[in-house]
């Protein structure tokens, strides 16, 4: 599948948007003031250890949340890297207070941004990304990218890297490079020694400046800052079929034709400059009507079905309804083809919103077995391009359908948005009238607690017209009841829940 890179870089913010044949699949936003911290490596410290939770937490620099590490993630703990295969035997861990105490400084990397409410998600376990390899430091395990297919290259690339990785340990200073463990991208496929050697060679250089300095330097500090967005986003999509990379920034553009040069040479030539005096680059292919789009709970599909998006901290429901598609045969076919076209929307609109954690479905109801399975089976091939790991069950006996995405950073709601001061989240606000019958009953309480010669109502504009209309009788009936003139002022500023029962 052909992909087409579109970049807009400002001096406030980066933002990346992935086509695929002409259609926008996915945006990444890095704001300048605020960038990503995935993949960074820090020189923490413990700043409070948790048994019951298996988990402490630590100390690293710029975050005033603190970041959150498991027992799982500890590099003194045992764990299966290679391929992924599960160990042989059950792994025990020792308790974590035997491991980590208060004040103990640790290497930590950052595996998950921090979310909401939840500082980020550290490891112990290292890794560093190039262009075709991963250092694993301290591990001497050599994996082979599960999308490499062919068993002969497979075989190439795992004997290549042993022996790259005991000439160098020979070369070097010390002896300590081989015990590094590798993983071989995809994008390492077909790769010739000298260019293997040259990422090995930068990446186990690379792990030896970082140890220095955890010696050297501060608590909190940072000793390893991954890539800036439009270079990491070039680096991670090279085994995707880029068509083109066009980019709106002079500055960039020609520092990503030198970082291409360097290190992706292939794509050096396909890297193109959007002159600033043309139509904005992201209005010029439709993605910032695509993002406004995203950010709306209703999704029209084409048939005139439509799903409803729903994203709560604990989980995303997505409900799928026919509209006004009424097919052409029966009902059953009617359902199983908005079905089936809800799961190639709701696929790309995940990867598009970058919607993670716990996803439930409301497919419309399927009598046939068949048509579910279909169903589910189109769901799985859509997600199929998604960088993200993805699972999917089967349909429930509620018709339901559970998935879990895979979340490492801020969804575009969250990243983009924030919650309505008015209705504080819930999407939705009490009636005119619902107010002014709280009015009523905060009158008769600041009566019956207080001796007032004069009553003062402060409310939105909305309220005192209702209350000086419908609700004017009713008005009428509790100053006659509680004996002390009220009056009433609008305020522009209240929101329609406001208001305020002054004493004079």
């Amino acid at each position: 599948m052909s992909a087409e890179i579109l970049m807009n870089v400002t001096p406030q913010e980066s933002r990346v948007a992935i086509l695929e044949n002409g259609l926008l699949q996915e945006v990444i936003i890095e704001r300048n003031a605020s960038q990503g911290i995935v993949g960074n490596i820090y020189k923490g410290k413990v700043h409070r250890v948790l048994p019951g939770m298996e988990a402490a937490f630590i100390d690293i620099a710029g975050q005033e949340k603190k970041a959150f590490l498991h027992a799982s993630d500890l590099r003194f703990s045992p764990r299966e890297v290679f391929n992924g295969d599960a160990p042989n035997e059950e792994i025990s861990y020792p308790p974590i207070t035997e491991l980590l105490h208060e004040g103990k400084k640790v290497l930590v990397q950052v595996i998950k941004e921090p979310l909401g409410t939840k500082g980020a998600r550290l490891t112990m376990h290292v890794t560093i990304p190039s262009r075709y390899l991963v250092l694993m430091p301290d591990n001497d395990s050599i994996g082979i990218s599960s999308k490499i297919e062919d068993e002969q290259e497979r075989l190439r690339l795992k004997e290549m890297v042993i022996r790259l990785r005991e000439k160098f340990s020979k070369d070097a200073e010390d002896s300590s490079h081989k015990k590094h463990g590798f993983i071989v991208r995809t994008a390492a496929e077909g790769i010739t020694e000298e260019a293997l050697q040259a990422d090995l060679s930068f990446l186990c250089k690379l792990w030896s400046t970082i140890v220095k300095d955890n010696i050297s330097k501060p608590q909190g500090a940072v000793l390893y800052s991954d890539l800036p967005l439009v270079q990491r986003v070039l680096r991670d999509v090279v085994g995707e079929e880029i068509e083109s990379v066009k980019v709106d920034s002079l500055e960039t553009y020609e520092n990503l034709v030198r970082f291409c040069e360097t290190f992706i040479p292939e794509l050096a030539d396909k890297i193109e400059h959007y002159p600033s005096n043309k139509r904005p680059i992201f209005d010029m292919h439709g993605v910032e009507e695509e993002i406004q789009k995203s950010l709306k709970r209703k999704v029209q599909l084409k048939s005139g079905g439509y799903l409803i998006i729903d994203q709560t901290e604990a989980m995303t429901t997505i409900d799928i309804n026919t509209g006004g598609f009424v097919g052409h045969r029966n009902l059953e076919e009617t359902i199983f083809k908005t079905n089936l076209e809800a799961a190639q929307t709701l696929a790309r609109q995940l990867r598009l919103r970058n919607l993670g954690g716990i996803i439930i479905i409301d497919f419309i109801d399927m009598q046939k077995e068949e048509h579910k399975q279909q169903v589910i089976e189109a769901l799985e091939q859509a997600l199929e391009s998604d960088h993200a790991k993805t699972f999917v069950s089967d349909v429930s006996s509620l018709g339901l359908v559970e998935m879990t995405r895979k979340r490492t950073r801020e969804s575009l709601e969250h990243l983009l948005c924030e919650s309505c001061p008015t209705c504080e989240g819930r999407g939705y606000v009490k009636t005119a009238t619902t107010v002014c019958y709280e009015i009523f009953r905060e009158i008769l309480r600041e009566y019956r607690q207080f001796n007032a010669r004069e009553l003062l109502v402060l409310a939105s504009q909305e309220v005192i017209e209702l209350l000086l209309d419908e609700e004017s009788d009713s008005l009428a009936q509790t100053q006659e009841f509680i004996g002390v003139p009220i009056r009433l002022q609008g305020e522009r500023l209240y929101t329609q829940e406001q208001f305020d029962v002054v004493l004079l």
